[in-house]
C-alpha cells in the first residue's frame, strides 16, 4: 500500500458549490462536509470512482473528530479527520445525524 501523497488542490464542491483552497491535506469541503471517491490511497487520485462521498457519521478523535463518508456510487467507506477550517455548526449537525445528511 503506497503512502500518503501531498496534492495541492483548490476546487469547486460538487455537492454544495463552495469554493475550497486545498493545502496538501484537503480531502473534503469544509462547508458541507461531502468529500468525493477520488484516492485509492490519501492523495494519490488513483480511483476510478469519482462518486460523491456523503458524510454519515463523526465521532471525537482528541482535540479533532473524524468523519465517515460512504461513495454514493460505489458503497466504499473512508474516514478524515476535521480540519481547522470546517464549520462546527455541520459537524454539530453530522453528529446529530440531522437531515441535513440525507438531502432533505
Amino acid at each position: 500500500m503506497k503512502g500518503f501523497t501531498k496534492t495541492v488542490e483548490d476546487f469547486n464542491c460538487a455537492h454544495c458549490g463552495a469554493v475550497v483552497r486545498g493545502n496538501g491535506y484537503t480531502n473534503h469541503c469544509p462547508r458541507c462536509l461531502w468529500s468525493r471517491h477520488v484516492d485509492e490511497n490519501p492523495g494519490d487520485r488513483a480511483a476510478t470512482c469519482g462518486g460523491m462521498m456523503r458524510p454519515i457519521s463523526v465521532a471525537p478523535d482528541g482535540v479533532r473528530f473524524v468523519i465517515t463518508h460512504r461513495c454514493e456510487i460505489c458503497g466504499k467507506t473512508k474516514r478524515q479527520r476535521t480540519a481547522d477550517d470546517d464549520d462546527i455548526d455541520t459537524i454539530i449537525k453530522l453528529s446529530r445525524n440531522e437531515d441535513f445528511l440525507y438531502g432533505k
